[in-house]
């Protein structure tokens, strides 16, 4: 499993990178003003209901049942649920596009009515989400085909695909003078990446012998039994997405810049969330899908707990940094073109508050991956919508004396409840994971945190005075050696603290999977294609 968390990882971290790539273009050429406004309220409406329909509520019940029917009746009965799940998806994508495109000015005006008071940015998001709402049909197919390759053994390619939206925009941005303005040419960007991500990855899954044949709906016991866990699965995630609403409905009230500042915050926040909470979840929810389907209780138990583990050896330097010297990443990686000093220290001072709600926004997939793997979607929806209750009356509260940083601090304070309640209910039913697996390394990891918070701030204001004479390149050149001398000394700590028996512990583990063999399912596929697919547990190079 760590070798296939490693995998996703390392794929998301090149996303991620070309992400950051990304984001310093767009703030170059949109900067932070009423143009880059109207564009993130476009990208984000399509975004949610991704996050609610697709990527959250979709994949939590697709992929458990569909590796449920892998194991249970084999891959001919796997494609078979897959192709009518496929039938029903799209069908449901077509009508919820008809129906945006239709009322794309009441949509927005609904998500994001403070844009009402100011025609012109009100129009361009109109005219934004337009064009970029189709990326949510694109992508939802773009899912399940990623759905049913990681049931499969298969990550490198579904984890690649993100790369091409960022690719995408950057295109499309620097091509911003042959658009009517950069705003059209981002949300031209999405949509060409859409299609993209649905040929790479669909053609990967039709290439292996995972494509799909789209054939009617048929309701029959799994069909009813994926339904039964979709509802709830959705009522779930639109509570989480429903805080995300708030944030963009009520920054729209917020001065010129609100958005923005909280865009690329989170943006920065998104990198750890991205690498390593959805690396975890996206190979845990198969992995501990499968072992609970062959009565593999403990195995699936122990899974969670290195997954816990793994999570946080490498969320927390990640939530220090960005608790210690948030201004001094958001001047170095952002502080040029049309994005100002000021814009940079509001959107740092944003960084701060999501920071706080990092570790448990990172291990949310890991918490809930117990529920989804048995099927039971229903539980995780109580502890999202109370989570998401508190987080958004805390924004109503928090927007006047503290803005957008009110904001993001409302959504921290949101993860750790429901992290929290998720935790208690698991206890409750009785398959929560032992505190003794994981209690003494957590309590380890908190501690060096700090202490490692406190010499990134230290380490910070001796380099301001140390680069001072420096007129060019300050903030980068002091981000630069923090973050190498920081590496060091956070692996230092991490091995002083919790000592070599558990390095090794993790290289072990990691050995011990390599010799493992593939699934049956998975191998009986691999086989007619190059020998280095077909090696146990390994991973092909992505091909793009």
């Amino acid at each position: 499993m760590i070798r296939r968390i490693a995998t996703v990882g390392g794929l998301t971290l090149v996303s991620r990178l070309s992400g950051f790539v990304r984001d310093v273009v767009m703030a170059a050429i949109l900067g932070a003003g009423p143009l880059a406004d109207a564009f993130f309220v476009a990208f984000r409406l399509p975004n949610h209901f991704r996050a609610i329909f697709a990527e959250g509520a979709f994949a939590a019940a697709f992929v458990p049942a569909y590796a449920r029917t892998l194991e249970e009746a084999g891959l001919p009965a796997a494609k078979l649920f897959a192709d009518q799940i496929a039938s029903a998806l799209i069908l449901i994508n077509l009508v919820l596009l008809g129906i945006a495109l239709l009322f794309t000015p009441e949509v927005v005006s609904v998500l994001a009515p403070g844009l009402s008071e100011d025609p012109e940015r009100f129009d361009l998001a109109v005219a934004l989400t337009r064009i970029t709402f189709p990326y949510l049909a694109l992508v939802s197919l773009q899912t399940l085909f990623s759905g049913i390759l990681n049931a499969n053994n298969r990550f490198a390619m579904a984890a690649s695909a993100p790369i091409l939206l960022n690719l995408s925009l950057i295109a499309t941005l620097l091509l911003a003078p042959f658009f009517p303005d950069a705003g059209h040419a981002a949300a031209w960007g999405v949509l060409i990446a859409g299609v993209l991500q649905v040929l790479v990855v669909g053609g990967d899954a039709e290439t292996h012998g995972y494509g799909l044949r789209f054939r009617m709906p048929r309701f029959d016991p799994e069909t009813r039994r994926f339904l039964k866990a979709l509802g709830p699965a959705i009522i779930g995630a639109g509570g989480v997405q429903l805080a995300l609403f708030a944030d963009t409905l009520i920054a729209s009230y917020l001065p010129t810049g609100a958005l923005s500042a909280l865009y690329y915050a989170d943006r920065i926040n998104q990198l750890p969330i991205g690498v390593v909470g959805i690396a975890v979840g996206t190979v845990l929810l198969p992995e501990m899908s499968r072992r609970l389907a062959a009565g593999d209780t403990a195995g699936a138990a122990s899974a969670q707990a290195r997954g816990i583990q793994l999570a946080l050896l490498l969320t927390i330097p990640c939530a220090a940094a960005a608790v210690a010297i948030p201004d001094l990443i958001m001047r170095a990686l952002f502080a040029r073109g049309a994005f100002t000093a000021d814009d940079a220290l509001a959107a740092g001072n944003t960084l701060a508050a999501y920071s706080l709600g990092l570790i448990p926004f990172v291990l949310l997939r890991s918490f809930t991956a117990p529920f989804y793997a048995r099927g039971d979607t229903a539980t995780p929806v109580k502890a999202a919508l109370l989570a998401a209750a508190v987080n958004v009356g805390l924004k109503v509260v928090l927007m006047g004396p503290l803005a957008q940083v009110g904001l993001a601090l409302a959504t921290s304070v949101g993860a750790w409840i429901n992290l929290v309640l998720l935790a208690i209910l698991a206890r409750r039913q009785g398959f929560a994971v032992s505190g003794a697996a994981i209690g003494g390394p957590v309590a380890k990891l908190a501690i060096i945190g700090v202490v490692f918070a406190a010499a990134l701030f230290a380490g910070a204001m001796g380099l301001d005075r140390a680069l001072a004479s420096m007129s060019l390149f300050r903030d980068e050149t002091a981000l630069g050696i923090l973050v190498v001398l920081g590496g060091i000394l956070y692996f230092v700590l991490v091995f002083l603290v919790l000592g070599r028996r558990w390095f090794m512990g993790l290289l072990k583990e990691v050995e011990r999977e390599a010799e493992l063999p593939a699934p049956k399912e998975a191998v009986l596929i691999e086989d007619v294609t190059d020998d280095a697919e077909s090696l146990p547990d390994s991973e092909p190079p992505p091909k793009f």
